[in-house]
């Protein structure tokens, strides 16, 4: 089994629980650990792979209870630097009554992850190397970062991955440098999974359909484009196909395309890099229908973290 390095935020969500409530009217919250790169290491893990996260958290509470739940799904947190002049970043967020989010970021840490702190990581020693950026395309250390362990991976010829992570709250004002920052990664990388939403914001295309052709023609990637309960559009070997989803009684969807990413990673980490490129069309298919099960598992439960205890291999049978 491969080892699995992924990079990225790791944070605090808020949820406030008074439905409807706006933030300033909002009393009681929700104490989550999140991040999507974090989310994607927990899956993984839970499933029995050898998941490693490069991150950066408070030295505070907040980010002792991220490492501590994280160790407690058997990711390796070395990588996990406590920064002593930062707070954990928190993303507080309720839903409104008219369906919208109400959203406030504050930033901390994970912003701070530095090029210097994760040249130190060997990526001879890591096969697969997981990119979740959500926040690593804002300005700041972990930005740069982030492209310079891209370039290693490149050099490395190790197999990325890649998850945009798109959130309009964070990039209402910065849709153009997220859409060129995603190509560098979308050129680059040999896997990377897209909702339907940013598959057509990434390509400019009205419908999934002309963005998975430009995918097709623009990327050497195997990629999946999920869709809900239409299921997932995989695109390899200059076709696409449509997996099927699992039919679930949704709780909380939150977590489910971390999940999915998970269970992918997971599933490739028993080959190597040259097995993975050999692998056909059907072996595909197996992959994003698992991938599909634990993305159905992850919502039958409140909170992603909650939901990931519940993953295991044998979801897959």
């Amino acid at each position: 089994m491969n080892r699995i390095l992924c990079i990225g935020e790791a944070l605090i969500d808020m949820i406030c629980t008074d439905k409807g409530s706006a933030l300033s009217d909002g009393e009681n919250f929700l104490k989550k650990p999140g991040g999507a790169p974090t989310n994607v290491a927990a899956a993984i893990a839970a499933l029995g792979g050898d998941a490693w996260l490069a991150a950066k958290v408070g030295a505070d509470p907040f980010g002792k209870h991220l490492i501590d739940v994280m160790q407690d799904f058997g990711v390796s947190t070395k990588f996990v630097v406590e920064d002593q002049k930062h707070f954990t970043t928190f993303a507080f967020v309720s839903l409104l009554k008219n369906g919208e989010r109400d959203f406030y970021f504050n930033r901390g840490a994970d912003g701070e992850l530095s090029r210097d702190e994760v040249d130190i990581i060997d990526l001879s020693e890591f096969p697969v190397t997981h990119f979740g950026s959500a926040t690593a395309f804002l300005p700041g250390a972990l930005q740069i970062a982030y492209q310079s362990l891209l370039q290693k991976a490149l050099l490395r010829d190790s197999f990325i991955s890649f998850d945009p992570n798109y959130r309009h709250l964070l990039y209402k004002d910065r849709k153009q440098s997220f859409t060129d920052q995603s190509w560098n990664f979308l050129s680059a990388c040999h896997f990377f999974k897209v909702s339907d939403e940013e598959a057509m914001l990434l390509t400019g295309r009205s419908t999934v359909a002309d963005a998975a052709e430009d995918f097709l023609q623009k990327t050497k990637a195997v990629f999946a484009i999920t869709l809900g309960k239409d299921g997932t559009m995989l695109g390899l070997n200059n076709s696409t196909v449509i997996i099927p989803s699992i039919p679930v009684q949704a709780v909380d969807t939150t977590g489910a395309g971390d999940a999915f990413v998970g269970a992918v990673l997971y599933q490739l980490s028993k080959y190597t890099k040259n097995e993975i490129e050999s692998l056909q069309n059907t072996d595909w298919h197996t992959i994003v229908t698992n991938a599909n099960k634990a993305g159905a598992r992850t919502c039958e439960y409140l909170g992603a973290m909650e939901a990931f205890k519940h993953l295991n291999k044998d979801i897959f049978n």
